[in-house]
């Protein structure tokens, strides 16, 4: 019999349709939805809080040097995964479900889906067979990645940009 990671979860805030919640085994802050939602249904509607010329660990990109920091700020708590349930479009600044996400279910979304380049790149260690491993943000992803995730309307455009030099 193999013992497993048995993961802890103290909660911190309820916020009506989600919670944040404490992972005490390594001390994160992680949001768990409390309710169901379909695939392409608003989660949340944000707006920007502050606004700044450079990426910080909390903001999200929403132009060349047009960096946000979520407002509700909870929302803050939604962690990367390579395989996200959820995506921040910046574009209607609505948090929307990717994937039907069950009751009760951490929510996740891509990094690299709103940012070029991240102020802090770190490793990731999901797992999973779509796991990207050095989170850096868009702009280092190659080709086949770039294809299995949506991204921002202006990640979009820098993306569409870098493939058109790469064929000149």
């Amino acid at each position: 019999m193999t013992a497993e990671l048995i993961t802890h979860y103290q909660l911190v805030e309820d916020h009506g349709f989600a919670e944040t919640r404490l992972n005490q085994t390594n001390q994160q802050r992680c949001f768990f939805t409390k309710r169901a939602y379909k695939q392409g249904e608003e989660i949340a509607s944000f707006g920007s809080g502050s606004i700044s010329s450079r990426p910080t660990y909390l903001t999200v990109q929403t132009g060349t040097n047009k960096h946000i920091t979520l407002q509700p700020s909870y929302l803050q708590y939604i962690n990367h995964s390579c395989e996200p349930n959820c995506f921040f479009d910046t574009t209607t600044m609505k948090l929307v479900a990717l994937t039907p996400i069950a009751a009760g279910e951490e929510l996740g979304f891509f990094y690299p889906s709103t940012e070029w380049e991240m102020q802090q790149p770190f490793r990731c260690f999901c797992g999973t067979p779509s796991c990207i491993g050095e989170v850096r943000g868009a702009s280092f992803l190659n080709r086949e990645q770039v294809t299995k995730y949506r991204f921002t309307d202006y990640i979009t455009q820098r993306l569409t940009r870098k493939a058109r030099k790469k064929v000149a």
